[in-house]
């Protein structure tokens, strides 16, 4: 069984479900990637070890993660990504024209937040954000 930063497995078990031999091996894929991989590279990386799951298991596999909030998913890029989500939430920086992605530490939001909720009566979900834009090095700063 994998370490993780978080006890996944322990999370799962909490909100009553199991942790299967194919949720372990996707979770690892995904820990594998390190961060910012899609479906399908993950699926890849699963079918290498496993090639009995299929990509349509590994697909509501990602799912059941990212509504357990053990996972995020973003578009980066054009892209859906997926990452484990850490021990406390980030956002990302994304520059529409070099690609280049910077971190960004959740404190940036919670004023946004509890802006929202308190003005708007609006419960934000800021738990993983990219924002795009362009970055200092392609202004030319």
């Amino acid at each position: 069984m994998s370490h993780y930063t978080i006890d996944y497995v322990r999370k799962i078990r909490e909100q009553g479900y199991r942790m299967t031999p194919q949720r372990q091996i996707v979770l690892d894929a995904v820990c594998e990637q390190g961060g910012h991989a899609t479906a399908s590279q993950i699926y890849d990386s699963v079918n290498a070890q496993q090639p009995a799951i299929n990509r349509a298991t590994v697909y509501r596999i990602l799912d059941f993660f990212c509504d357990l909030q053990l996972v995020a998913k973003a578009e980066i890029g054009g892209q859906t990504v997926f990452e484990v989500v850490g021990n406390s939430p980030h956002h990302h920086l994304v520059c529409r024209h070099c690609g280049h992605m910077a971190s960004l530490p959740n404190y940036h939001f919670t004023e946004l937040a509890a802006h929202l909720l308190a003005e708007h009566g609006f419960e934000a979900d800021l738990s993983h954000l990219a924002i795009s834009g362009v970055c200092a090095g392609c202004r030319g700063e």
